[in-house]
């Protein structure tokens, strides 16, 4: 049975150790949330999503988050409810809704940021400064890995 080390040096051996500590540290992460916070994951990414790319149709945000429009429909309902975002009219197609983040549903998830934010600043310091800059240099590409487009061929 190879080593780890031995098994990164693989395309299939790092994407393996990449999924496994990736994965980990989101499961980590999600405990970190602010302890009034019971919204689902779901929701959160809405609310994360219209904090970094502004106000999004209702389309825009299935498209984003990968659902059907009738469920992102009734997530858009629910934090609407709660006063976390509102629902206005398309500025040019009455058939479409413009999903905007309130002040409430902007302070819900600042706080919930900072919340993550300090545990994990707390985990970095613990880091050499080598260790440090290697995350420094990965966390872009993460990000392009993330964002990425291209389709799933599952081979």
């Amino acid at each position: 049975m190879p080593t780890a080390a031995a098994s990164v040096r693989s395309n299939v051996g790092l994407a393996s150790e990449l999924r496994f500590g990736v994965m980990r540290l989101r499961r980590r992460l999600v405990r970190e949330r602010h302890p009034d916070n019971d919204l689902s994951l779901s929701a959160m990414a809405v609310l994360f999503g219209l904090n970094r790319f502004g106000d999004l149709t209702v389309g825009a945000l299935a498209a984003r988050e990968q659902v059907r429009p009738p469920s992102m429909t009734r997530t858009v309902t629910t934090l609407a409810e709660a006063g976390l975002v509102e629902r206005l009219a398309h500025p040019t197609d009455g058939r479409q809704v413009v999903v905007r983040l309130t002040d409430a549903g902007k302070t819900l998830i600042e706080a919930d940021r900072v919340r993550r934010d300090r545990w994990l600043s707390r985990r970095l310091a613990e880091l050499s400064a080598e260790e440090r800059d290697v995350l420094r240099r990965a966390a872009p590409i993460l990000q392009r890995i993330a964002d990425s487009d291209q389709p799933d061929d599952h081979a």
